[in-house]
């Protein structure tokens, strides 16, 4: 039989399990919104427990709080961020607009746990108090944006390194698939060459170019909200405060985090969460677009691409023996989906602010921490278990070089595009390569063709740093 305690809070009495740490208004928020099963990220949870610390470490700085209650708070923020109440964190991430309800979650659990320290039964609160104590200073309108802008560049950290092990790894390939001439396709349809090598160095190339402009988005988040309170002007609040808690919370993170320059503009306007999850989103997109050319190319065995092997990590169908799939890269196009519809849904809850407050931070809070943990989680995997253990087949790649009519562009300003065009469409019809047909039309001769058709002469391209002769 589960014990119960009766707490009260503005609205009333209600009965709260006795074993528990956190109290009356998480218990409300626990039986109003029964949604998705699925407790606030805990990167969030972290964010928050590290930011109750910080506030409590610049009171006791101030000697605004007694030394004994700031010393327990502190000494309860260190045990949960340890790990040791993570259950005790049972707001669903679906909550009161702005996040009160998880506030007070974190605010009840360190005031029981705080007051326990210093002798006093859970739920109280007669030594430590959730609002007056651990919440002194504060509003949930200054810690929820602090806490998603902490836990978003918190977990940017994985997300960064997920991406550079991706961008090694499609470098790697780029270079050890260089020497492989290969035919290029636009629309599709056959195009001039390159070689496979630059193919994936291309692809490496536009993780760094992502990851980099992440970064910079990245970058706008280091500005919190910490010590604005209700409206950004820090009503109730000790002089000093706001600077000693970013820097406390600084320190502790490990973050590079500053005070806001303007606290009304932070409280009205969550662009830099827009523009990380955007910058998640235009990724993702950059990732399917990579993911889906992998799929080309290696699409067969007998009646596709299959310019590349990826791969075989599982048998590919239950009834079609010895079938094989891409499913890690299939796998990678609905992780980046995914991501896509978190950044839609955090730009609504962006744009949904009004006057002082945004309400929805709780959803932009789920949306890109989300995201950053599917992106965090399976990038490396991809990068070990599909693209390191790509295999070319260079004989079909070249077989595709030699059989493209598109090689006949080379000779455009010997023949002109019409005669040139001619040769293309013959090539087609009969299925004779550029290369005979160009010398038995006696167009050019075969020292020619054989000079301007080696692939070290179509494959290599321009310098953009080479000095152009006059």
């Amino acid at each position: 039989m589960i014990q119960y305690r009766t707490e009260k809070d503005s609205l009333g009495e209600k009965k709260v399990p006795a074993a528990a740490y956190y109290g009356v208004q998480t218990q409300r928020a626990v039986e109003n919104f029964p949604v998705s099963g699925r407790p606030t990220h805990p990167a969030v949870r972290w964010a928050f427990l590290q930011q109750k610390k910080a506030s409590a470490l610049a009171h006791l700085d101030l000697k605004a709080l007694p030394r004994e209650i700031g010393d327990a708070i502190v000494a309860a923020a260190d045990e949960a961020l340890a790990g040791r109440y993570d259950d005790q964190f049972v707001v669903e991430e679906y909550q009161a607009g702005a996040g009160t309800s998880f506030n007070m979650n974190c605010n009840e659990v360190l005031a029981n746990r705080a007051g326990e320290i210093l002798g006093e039964p859970r739920g109280t609160y007669r030594k430590v108090h959730p609002n007056d104590h651990v919440n002194k200073g504060q509003s949930t309108n200054d810690t929820f944006p602090t806490a998603l802008h902490v836990a978003t560049l918190h977990l940017h950290r994985g997300v960064d390194a997920a991406l550079a092990a991706l961008e090694r790894s499609l470098l790697r390939k780029g270079r050890e698939f260089a020497g492989i001439p290969k035919s290029g396709r636009t629309h599709l349809q056959d195009a001039v060459p390159l070689t496979l090598g630059q193919e994936f160095t291309g692809m490496g190339r536009t993780v760094a170019h992502a990851r980099r402009l992440l970064d910079e988005a990245a970058a706008e988040l280091r500005e919190v909200a910490l010590g604005g309170t209700a409206v950004g002007t820090g009503m109730n609040t000790v002089p000093g405060y706001r600077a000693l808690a970013v820097r406390h919370l600084a320190r502790q993170t490990g973050l590079p985090l500053r005070p806001a320059k303007d606290m009304i503009q932070r409280f009205q306007s969550h662009l830099p969460v827009a523009a990380y999850s955007g910058a998640l989103r235009n990724l993702a997109l950059e990732l399917i677009r990579i993911a889906n050319d992998l799929r080309l190319l290696c699409s067969g065995p007998q009646t596709g691409f299959a310019e590349i092997v990826l791969p075989a990590v599982q048998p590919g169908s239950s009834i079609m023996p010895g079938k094989v799939n891409p499913v890690m890269a299939e796998c990678l196009n609905m992780v980046c989906f995914k991501v896509v519809g978190n950044d839609a849904a955090a730009a609504l809850a962006v744009q949904a602010g009004q006057c002082q407050l945004n309400v929805m931070m709780p959803g932009m809070a789920q949306y890109v921490t989300d995201s950053q943990t599917l992106l965090a989680c399976y990038l490396p995997h991809f990068a070990k278990a599909c693209i390191d253990g790509i295999v070319a087949d260079a004989e079909a790649c070249r077989a595709y070089y030699e059989a493209s009519p598109s090689l006949v562009t080379v000779f455009n300003p010997i023949i002109g595009y019409m005669k040139a065009a001619e040769v293309a469409k013959e090539s087609v019809k009969t299925g004779v390569p550029i290369r005979t047909l160009i010398v038995k039309r006696k167009l050019v001769d075969k020292a020619t063709a054989d000079r301007l058709l080696h692939p070290d002469n179509l494959t290599i391209a321009p310098d953009p740093k080479a000095k152009r002769k006059r």
